[in-house]
């Protein structure tokens, strides 16, 4: 992106300029999920009142080689009213934080959760069972969302992973066998695809900040730690907060 942003990476935000930026992917995040969850929910209306026929025929079927490409439509669908109720929060909320670093890393991350919750469904689901629902991708973003601070190097993102982790780890117990008449095999694939995807998109660009040069101009200079080893007695925490994402 050119412009005064340039070379500014998303990892922090360095003063007005920072702040304003993130309240923008904000605010563009807040309107891709809500518009998602419209097309959701117009999406139930339609299976609904076809009494959900594009459930049985867009839904994914374990070994049924002509349901692969229904691992894009499954998410969209549901089976019941109170199906799709007890995905909607989640999915806004997760959605939300998974895409407010950036819309188009979002995107590239939904793809990626919905394919491997999909075909994990397909290759290991029992009997012929037709799975849909956005469970996988709720499961997908809430494991992108723990582990992304981490990645990326930055302490906000940090501390929301472990806030998040630490107030739904419950949602676990829904990943792992036993729970009757829940496909706990899409939950389980979209929370790999999750963090995968959290490594696959993290932020490769290097911190930068803008600065005012001696002739008054704005420039770009890039955020380093001190090495460690130098004069500098405090190399060794800078270099820390360095990582962190503080300097």
């Amino acid at each position: 992106m050119g412009g005064p942003d340039e070379g500014r990476g998303s990892g922090t935000g360095g003063g007005p300029a920072g702040a304003e930026q993130m309240i923008a992917e904000a605010r563009k995040a807040f309107f891709v999920m809500f518009g998602f969850l419209a097309v959701v929910w117009l999406v139930q209306l339609a299976n609904y009142a076809d009494h959900y026929a594009l459930s049985r025929d867009y839904g994914v079927v374990s070994g049924d080689v002509t349901t692969l490409p229904d691992v894009l439509t499954a998410p969209f669908l549901h089976w019941s009213w109170a199906h799709i109720e007890s995905n909607s929060g989640p999915l806004f909320v997760f959605g939300f934080l998974a895409a407010y670093r950036g819309v188009a890393r979002f995107l590239g991350l939904s793809l990626l959760v919905a394919v491997t919750s999909g075909l994990v469904v397909w290759f290991f689901e029992q009997g012929d069972a037709d799975t849909v629902g956005a469970s996988g991708l709720v499961f997908g973003y809430f494991g992108y969302v723990v582990v992304r601070g981490i990645f990326d190097r930055h302490l906000i993102d940090t501390l929301i992973g472990v806030v998040m982790a630490a107030s739904f780890a419950y949602m676990l117990t829904v990943a792992v066998p036993g729970t009757p008449g829940v496909s706990w095999l899409g939950h389980l694939g979209g929370l790999i695809g999750g963090l995968v995807g959290a490594w696959l998109f993290r932020d490769r660009r290097p911190r930068t900040l803008p600065s005012t040069g001696s002739d008054g101009g704005t420039g770009i200079i890039t955020r380093r730690a001190p090495a460690a080893g130098t004069d500098n007695p405090r190399a060794d925490l800078h270099k820390e907060l360095g990582d962190l994402g503080l300097l």
